[in-house]
């Protein structure tokens, strides 16, 4: 089975996070590093997918910075979005050609590992035909539980899931969530009524993952893949 690196980043800035995973991409398209799994946490961040509609931001940039959320615009797949504490964000930057040349299927399996993983909770989350993510039945609607935005390039993924288990739900009402309207969005807690672990969670997320992918996950600190990432891009000559 082939390695798949996971990483805690714990609580990183979206725009360090985002230039992390294009030094990762470039290495992973030389095939100087393994499959990577990032997860990590942002401070509160909105962000505009490049198939975004800018009116389902719902306030102006002025309130944003008032509210000490950032906003950036992004190259990952979707509409608009909210990240935050309390809310596991995974990057998975796999070589998605030596795994299944299928976008339409990695998306899905990304939707499978949280479904999956919410299972172990306790909770039956779904789909929903012609929405990308994962959603649970509560009292007659729809909550989505957890978002997906992919970008891919040469067949090397990055970007990718955001899972609310803490999350502070009020910060959606800054936007139209993944552009849906009427769209309401939920949380492991508030689903379970009780905490929460975030650790839990990643850990059924990885281990589903791996098995999805066909993927061996392998804890490495932060400190051994900024390592292993400066070795390989002195090694090799790495290109976008």
């Amino acid at each position: 089975m082939k390695v798949c690196w996971t990483i805690d980043l714990g609580m990183i800035g979206y725009a360090e996070a985002l230039e992390l995973q294009k030094r990762l991409v470039s290495a992973r398209k030389a095939d100087a590093i393994e499959d990577v799994l990032l997860f990590c946490e942002h401070p509160h961040v909105i962000t505009l997918g490049r198939n975004a509609k800018p009116e389902n931001l719902l306030v102006s940039k002025h309130v944003l910075r008032q509210k000490c959320v950032e906003f950036h615009e992004s190259s990952r797949g979707g509409d608009i979005t909210y990240h935050g504490p309390g809310q596991i964000v995974g990057y998975p930057i796999l070589n998605l050609g030596a795994i299944r040349r299928d976008v339409v299927w990695y998306v899905r399996m990304l939707e499978e590992a949280m479904i999956r993983a919410t299972t172990e909770f306790g909770i039956t989350a779904n789909r929903i035909s012609g929405k990308t993510g994962i959603w649970v039945q509560r009292e007659n609607s729809e909550g989505k539980l957890g978002a997906i935005g992919v970008h891919i390039s040469r067949w090397v993924t990055s970007h990718g899931f955001a899972y609310n288990v803490s999350t502070d739900l009020r910060l959606f009402d800054l936007i139209v969530p993944c552009g849906i309207a009427g769209c309401t969005v939920t949380s492991l807690e508030k689903l379970l009524g009780r905490n929460a672990e975030e650790s839990e969670a990643k850990a059924h997320i990885a281990r589903h993952l791996g098995e999805l992918f066909g993927l061996g996950p392998k804890e490495i600190s932060k400190k051994e893949l900024f390592e292993k990432l400066e070795h390989a891009e002195q090694a090799v000559p790495v290109t976008a």
